[in-house]
């Protein structure tokens, strides 16, 4: 079973989720198109400190959007840390293999198995380059260890015919995993 909404607790409970999940060609484009759900939506500017990133507030969105199949807005959330991150490789990476794990989960629910494998393989081979790092503040953010989570990113394009798209307002994970940092993850 997936994990859907009603199971996955929110880290940040008083905020939205978008009125849908963004796919391309299906839905307005979030933010170029007038009826999208972040059109002209002021974002402030990002602020976090690399050190603080794992346990920021966009760090923390990104994994709410993520966990209850928001993919689009995962990646939207978390390339800001990225962008932040170029004077520390491990996080660098890790969070180019997050974006492109939520890439793969667009893929996937669009039924794109091409390139859901391709964004997931790259997501995988990221996670174990920044494992060799041995920090565990990684391990913390996401729940897991960083070679179970490549192990899940290559699984989950095998099982593509667990892929739905969104109907409605609420989209279901296509991931059989959950991304559950420890409160403590810095």
């Amino acid at each position: 079973m997936i994990p859907g909404p009603a199971s996955a607790s929110r880290l940040i409970p008083d905020r939205n989720f978008p009125r849908y999940a963004y796919l391309p060609g299906r839905h307005p484009h979030p933010v170029r198109d007038p009826r999208g759900h972040s059109y002209q939506a002021e974002e402030p500017p990002l602020t976090v400190p690399i050190e603080a990133a794992l346990g920021s507030e966009p760090y923390r969105w990104g994994v709410d959007l993520f966990n209850h199949g928001y993919y689009w807005e995962a990646h939207e959330a978390w390339e800001p840390l990225w962008l932040a991150a170029r004077q520390s490789t491990p996080h660098l990476l890790f969070f180019k293999g997050l974006i492109l794990l939520a890439a793969a989960g667009v893929k996937i629910r669009e039924g794109k198995p091409t390139p859901a494998r391709r964004h997931a393989g790259r997501a995988a081979s990221l996670f174990r380059q920044v494992a060799g790092v041995q920090d565990p503040a990684f391990c913390r953010a996401i729940g897991m260890s960083l070679p179970t989570l490549a192990e899940r990113a290559e699984t989950a394009v095998g099982s593509m015919a667990l892929a739905r798209a969104a109907t409605g307002s609420t989209p279901e994970p296509v991931f059989g995993f959950r991304l559950v940092p420890n409160r403590g993850s810095a």
